[in-house]
């Protein structure tokens, strides 16, 4: 026989559930790191509108991290300037995140030597870029004890970095690039390139000259035009496919109207 349902308790629960949600919530909005309240964090430069998210990841080094305006930091996110706390690493920042970045949760930026992330780059969740690679140079030391090699890594403006990507030392990632998830990336990529694999290949590249090559397999999406409200927006998501396609028809038909009322040039 089946227990009854005890009415009082599953409320109690629902409460107690609704008041931790409740209180998570204002926990994350207080613990956030802003220009405004960076609690005990002093970054080096930080830009209006950026937040990092809490909970943050590991943070040290701050002095020499330069975060520039509009940045989203997710949770979890570990940005790290010099191969420890409390070192004294010179006057120049080390790493450098432009205006307008995206670090999806988890990620984690190492920079031991010198990291530049240019404007407007959104990362995916769990992104590793380091500048920092172990050594095996004598085979009978253990790894970990090798002194490690370094090498700046500069990633361009407008790149997309998929999940899971790793960039490792030495690469130099030119402007609006895609990373594909999970890629491994090492030395030099050229502007506008799509790069997949491990190690990372380019497999599309677009030029003034020839376009995309491979072409791309899908049309352009067709943006929102200017002028819509979110009510007609609304209005519109609850049509049917088939008044949808009737009202994109008459559309298509008045703009050939119109075109036949202009006046030859």
């Amino acid at each position: 026989m089946p227990k009854r349902k005890n009415t009082f308790s599953s409320w109690r629960r629902g409460l107690a559930q609704r008041a931790v949600h409740t209180g998570w919530a204002w926990v994350q909005r207080t613990g956030s790191v802003t220009a405004e309240h960076p609690g005990r964090y002093r970054f080096g430069a930080m830009g209006t509108g950026t937040r990092l998210a809490f909970p943050l990841g590991t943070v040290f080094g701050e002095p020499w991290i330069h975060l520039g305006a509009h940045c989203i930091i997710g949770e979890q996110v570990t940005l790290t300037a010099g191969l420890m706390p409390d070192l004294d690493l010179g006057p120049d920042p080390i790493l450098r995140i432009g205006d307008g970045v995206v670090l999806g949760r988890g990620s984690h930026v190492i920079a031991d030597t010198t990291v530049t992330i240019g404007s407007d780059c959104y990362f995916g969740p769990y992104v590793y870029v380091t500048s920092t690679n172990h050594s095996y140079d004598d085979p009978h030391e253990p790894i970990g004890k090798q002194w490690p090699r370094m090498e700046p890594v500069e990633i361009g403006p407008g790149c997309w970095i998929g999940t899971g990507a790793v960039i490792l030392p030495g690469a130099r990632i030119g402007r609006n690039v895609v990373v594909a998830a999970g890629a491994v990336v090492r030395g030099a990529v050229p502007d506008h390139a799509v790069v997949a694999g491990a190690p990372a290949r380019v497999v599309r590249r677009w030029t003034p000259a020839d376009g995309w090559q491979p072409p791309l397999r899908t049309p352009p999406p067709v943006p929102i035009p200017e002028g819509v409200t979110p009510e007609q927006l609304c209005a519109l998501s609850g049509l049917d496919e088939e008044t949808a396609a009737r009202l994109a028809e008459l559309d298509e038909e008045a703009a050939a109207g119109l075109a036949e009322l202009e006046p030859e040039s």
